[in-house]
């Protein structure tokens, strides 16, 4: 999971004078994901009558770290906003209870709580790669929150956490929201790309970095887009720099097999040559994408019905499949 200085569209932290006063410190596949679990928005109080985050979180004790997962949120729409939690020693905080609050850069118009829920990224033992499994900084599970953002511009974030029994305010974040540009949105027409196959090399690790390589480069996009369904993911797994990139394959190759031909599934590495230092693959710029990892549904016209910036959980992913060969 990403653990960023500089969060949502390179907007840097909060100052820290926000929250002075606050206290102290089977092999086959499984037929039904995981279940979500997810906070109650009674449970966290309501932002009405608070003039400032600093209202909100008044008396309470400064907890975890905010860590985003994603780098782009539309106005005007709620946002799957995604998400992890990290104690002072950096260790992941998986399973609490969590709301996100929204308000503007001058920390007025306070707005939440926005329930989270806590997704899952295992997958069965037969599709959890060497890659994920050795690492251990690997997130095993995501947050997320469908935040609605009302405007673009600047504004700031926050999340409350249910831990030891007691609530606690995390760090908070500034985000920018933009209007316009950024990676296609669903709805939009799949842009088309050539990507590389298993035939166009000698060999498999020059278009895969996972360990042991998987199956999803047996068919190039330019050749299956508008013809049927497919899933699409830019993921690198042993470079990847948010920590999820191995998880999201590892999903994908177990919905794989669970879904056989009924959709094309492919996966695209992000860098040059597999090295940090030659920058973004031309196809992660013809798709205009800031990070990694992003997962697209595409149905069989070539429109995009869902896309997944960072961490999702198969019963996200699976859910946006059936919506895209449905279509």
């Amino acid at each position: 999971m990403r653990r960023l200085s500089v969060t949502l569209v390179l907007a840097g932290v909060l100052a820290t004078g926000l929250l002075a006063g606050c206290g102290e410190d089977d092999d086959e596949p499984a037929s039904t994901p995981a279940p979500a679990t997810s906070a109650r928005p009674e449970d966290f109080p309501s932002a009405r009558g608070k003039s400032t985050l600093g209202d909100l979180i008044k008396g309470l004790r400064q907890g975890p770290q905010l860590s985003p997962s994603v780098s782009v949120m539309d106005p005007g729409k709620r946002n799957r906003f995604g998400f992890a939690l990290f104690d002072q020693a950096g260790k992941q905080i998986n399973g609490a209870a969590v709301a996100i609050y929204t308000a503007s850069a001058q920390q007025t118009d306070v707005r939440g709580p926005f329930p989270a829920r806590s997704e899952s990224l295992e997958v069965s033992p037969a599709y959890r790669s060497k890659t994920s499994s050795l690492d251990p900084d690997t997130a095993k599970s995501v947050y997320v929150a469908d935040v609605p953002v009302r405007r673009a511009g600047r504004h700031v974030m926050i999340a409350l956490a249910r831990l030891d029994g007691r609530l606690v305010a995390s760090t908070a974040i500034a985000f920018r929201v933009n209007a316009s540009g950024g990676p296609p949105r669903p709805g939009d027409r799949a842009v088309r790309v050539e990507t590389p196959t298993r035939d166009d090399v000698r060999d498999i690790s020059e278009i895969d970095t996972r360990v042991p390589p998987g199956t999803m480069h047996e068919a190039s996009l330019a050749d299956v887009l508008g013809r049927e369904p497919v899933v699409l993911t830019f993921a690198t797994p042993a470079l990847c720099r948010s920590r999820v990139c191995g998880p999201i394959v590892d999903e994908l190759e177990q919905l794989k097999a669970r879904y056989g031909d009924r959709a094309e599934f492919i996966h695209m590495e992000v860098f040059e040559d597999n090295e940090l230092e030659k920058g973004y693959r031309p196809q992660m710029k013809a798709w205009r994408l800031p990070s990694e990892p992003w997962t697209f549904m595409i149905d069989r016209r070539g429109v995009i019905v869902e896309a997944f910036e960072g961490a999702a959980s198969i019963r996200e992913m699976q859910r946006a499949i059936d919506r895209a060969i449905a279509r």
